[in-house]
């Protein structure tokens, strides 16, 4: 018990130091991609305000953002302010800009974990069937798709769907993560789950095609093993082959990719939140990007970063149960 402690111990604290630095290094670096602007932050939005103003009132609104301070000394002001909680003012949603992270979070928290899920399973399914009927119509055929939904970018064939089930067939709503004209508190889940199917479902399709390719090929190196053909010779089906020796070699390779995907799924929620009108994080990262919102959009990118290194401590904290004997180095 003690050794499996101090070990998870070791793991979090390592985990920490490189989370620690890392978002560090992002930070830097958004702020000195936003800074590096030609974009006038002021200027956007004043232009938001819809009325003139004054030059005064411009210092003012500068002296209160702290534009005339040195880049330096701006930086170190908003990582203190973000160390004690206050991640800024979003001149776009006249609200902080951690209360819009907080409340939008959870919207894109839950279409990232629909398409994640859907992405693994269809991805895992299918790899394994064309794994099973190697060289097969249904192989050439399962390939075929894998490429082409590989290389199809996520807002064309959400429009695509978006036109098909929505416009055409009716099947789901336009957009948006609940009915119009509805109270937040009033939505019901199925509701909920009704408008999130179609965006969910575009955006697994972004990332299935790499874990089903890659799990075939892996299916087809178990299956000419010799450990599988030794089993095969003993008479054991392929399907027993695969759910009795090839299931956890094939398994751990997807559940890489799968957990490596984050990253690659958030910024595809970015296309699929705009196409749908769904009020996630990736929808508000993309407004705060074209109206020069700063504090929103590093807010936005900070969070996202530590929302993927979580993923992947979660990552290699399982590749430990799946398989003991990876460990990390030093354990």
């Amino acid at each position: 018990m003690k050794e499996t402690l101090g070990r998870l111990a070791r793991i979090f604290c390592t985990y920490g130091v490189r989370t620690v630095s890392l978002l560090f290094a992002v930070s830097l670096i958004s702020f000195l991609l936003v800074s590096a602007s030609p974009v006038d932050p002021v200027q956007q939005y004043i232009l938001g305000l819809g009325t003139a103003v004054s030059p005064a009132q411009r210092a003012e609104i500068e002296a209160y953002w702290g534009i005339s301070v040195p880049p330096a000394e701006r930086y170190c002001n908003w990582l203190t302010g973000i160390l004690q909680g206050n991640f800024g003012y979003s001149a776009l949603y006249r609200r902080p800009v951690a209360a819009i992270i907080r409340e939008r979070f959870w919207n894109s928290l839950a279409l990232m974990l629909c398409a994640w899920a859907l992405s693994g399973v269809i991805g895992f399914l299918l790899g394994c069937v064309m794994g099973m009927y190697r060289d097969s119509w249904v192989d050439r055929l399962l390939k075929k798709i894998c490429y082409a939904l590989s290389s199809v970018p996520t807002f064309w064939l959400g429009l695509v769907f978006l036109l098909i089930f929505a416009v055409w067939l009716k099947w789901f709503p336009i957009g948006f993560s609940a009915p119009v004209g509805v109270r937040s508190r009033d939505v019901t889940l199925w509701q909920k789950l009704y408008h999130l199917i179609l965006p969910a479902f575009t955006l697994s399709l972004m990332s299935f095609s790499n874990i089903a390719l890659h799990t075939r090929q892996k299916l087809v190196d178990v299956l000419h093993s010799e450990y599988a053909l030794f089993a095969q010779a003993r008479g054991e089906g392929r399907w027993t082959i695969l759910f009795g020796h090839g299931l956890r070699n094939i398994l751990f390779p997807a559940l890489t990719l799968q957990f490596s995907s984050f990253a690659e799924l958030f910024g595809g929620s970015v296309m699929a939140e705009n196409v749908f009108s769904y009020p996630g994080l990736g929808s508000a990262v993309s407004a705060a990007g074209l109206n020069a919102d700063v504090p929103l959009l590093l807010g936005v990118t900070l969070f996202s970063a530590l929302f993927v290194c979580t993923g992947n401590m979660i990552a290699n904290l399982l590749y430990g149960v799946i398989d003991p004997r990876v460990r990390e180095v030093g354990e």
